[in-house]
């Protein structure tokens, strides 16, 4: 048997060769990137280098590392039950936290199914969707419509429904059913046109949709309340109740992804509460259990779980499993987690920190490359521009928003950047002095950038 891998063993290429992760390996193993430890909104990498998490893990660790609530709560119930059996039925925490998030849901929505992840949780949306229509006497509404630069996931059908060209194209041909329009990105129209004279016609282009496709086809529409990978894309105010309007009048059900935005994120328990619009169902991740354990659920509206409930010979109720569903242990965290964001009331933290925030990247704009700030509560996401008054870009051989992400990581501050744009989504605990250091840590790198570029 081999000896134990050292952790300083661990960032030799041999060693780094065995591991897949979400970057070119090789170019990772040039200057690998390893963490051993976290706490609060900390990260603690193999160097013994201090970071802020800016991004909570990837808006994950919503109540922070090292919580001792939830750590406790993991514990107590690992040695009590780890698994229960699934094809049998469940376990007690599962039901309880089903009906805590029932108690805390918007509107109606009071039924849940787990799942482990966030492209799992939408996956079983769109099955979802379809068997109610089936169900309902509708058995060909199948397509889901979508929006381009949306992401809801790594597996199939998720990404199939994901519009992010980068992430597709390399496992198309994708699956059928699945069509997307443009969302609404009021800084750069699609259609050319200013808000609010638009008239919103990224909101009826959908319904356009819906009609040349033959509603009798359509099943549902997803959309992510603030959308995450075209750059924090938050939409107006009257975007999302004219979705659930013409989906209303379609019978098509509206699927929020809050995988991110759900737990408190925009300074809200949902971002369904932010924006005042009830959908059919809301898929939620990440944040539901602070990161401590793989945890995912979908939550529909009363009227689509009685759909499901009936006699066996006729209604075979939901079809649909995975083998870590409503895992006791994750149940925990989650309980737990939404306990303490309840609790300690962190979702009006969220709101206060959060325009304590925005208020510090306003000023940044005196750098000049500041075009637009976006998004609610802690989800905010800047877009970088040679030029604010023309919106025009910084040509594509200056990555302005992955040059200033890499050198903030270099300061110790995570953040998840781009070519054009960085977001930021830190933990839900935030303190006003580490928003301050957050704003300091990037005033300083797009001064510096900036000089580097123009010298």
């Amino acid at each position: 048997m081999n000896d134990l891998i050292t952790e300083r063993e661990t960032l030799e290429e041999r060693y780094l060769r065995q591991i897949f992760i979400r970057d070119q390996m090789a170019e990772f193993a040039k200057d690998p990137f390893v963490m051993t430890g976290a706490d609060g909104i900390y990260y603690t990498d193999i160097d013994g280098k201090r970071y802020l998490d800016a991004i909570a893990g990837i808006f994950v660790a919503s109540v922070g590392h090292g919580n001792r609530r939830v750590i406790d709560a993991i514990k107590v119930q690992l040695d009590t039950m780890a698994f229960a059996p699934v094809m049998h039925g469940t376990n007690a925490l599962a039901i309880q936290l089903a009906n805590k998030l029932a108690e805390i849901a918007p509107g109606n929505i009071n039924s849940v199914k787990f799942c482990s992840g966030g492209s799992e949780a939408n996956e079983t949306a769109f099955k979802m969707a379809r068997q109610y229509h089936k169900l309902n006497g509708h058995p060909n509404k199948y397509k889901i419509i979508s929006r381009y630069q949306s992401w809801h996931g790594g597996t199939f059908a998720a990404l199939s429904a994901s519009g992010l060209t980068s992430r597709r194209v390399d496992s198309e041909p994708l699956a059928a059913g699945f069509i997307h329009v443009f969302p609404p990105y009021c800084y750069r129209c699609p259609f050319g046109k200013e808000y609010p004279s638009c008239d919103l016609t990224c909101a009826g282009l959908i319904e356009d949709t819906i009609l040349m496709e033959d509603p009798e086809t359509v099943a549902a529409v997803i959309v992510e309340p603030i959308g995450h990978t075209g750059g924090i894309i938050d939409p107006p105010s009257e975007y999302l109740p004219q979705l659930r309007e013409l989906c209303n009048r379609h019978n098509v059900l509206l699927i929020f992804d809050e995988i991110i935005t759900g737990m408190g994120r925009t300074g809200e328990m949902f971002a369904a509460d932010t924006f005042g619009v009830v959908p059919d169902l809301i898929c939620l991740g990440k944040g539901i259990s602070g990161g401590y354990m793989p945890l995912s659920a979908v939550l529909c509206q009363r009227q689509i779980a009685d759909k499901f409930w009936g006699d066996k010979t006729i209604n075979p109720g939901f079809v649909s499993g995975h083998t870590y569903e409503a895992n006791p242990i994750a149940c925990a965290a989650g309980l737990a987690t939404i306990g303490e964001i309840i609790e300690k009331d962190l979702c009006s933290n969220t709101r206060k920190i959060g325009n304590y925030l925005r208020e510090g990247l306003e000023r940044l704009r005196k750098h000049g490359i500041i075009g637009d700030i976006r998004g609610k509560g802690l989800f905010l996401g800047v877009e970088f521009v040679r030029n604010p008054a023309s919106k025009e870009k910084f040509e594509n051989d200056i990555p302005i928003g992955t040059l200033i992400g890499k050198r903030a990581l270099t300061k110790g501050l995570l953040t998840r950047y781009d070519p054009h744009w960085m977001s930021l989504g830190p933990p839900l605990i935030l303190t006003q002095e580490q928003a301050d250091d957050i704003i300091s840590i990037l005033d300083d790198c797009i001064a510096e950038v900036l000089d580097e570029i123009n010298t």
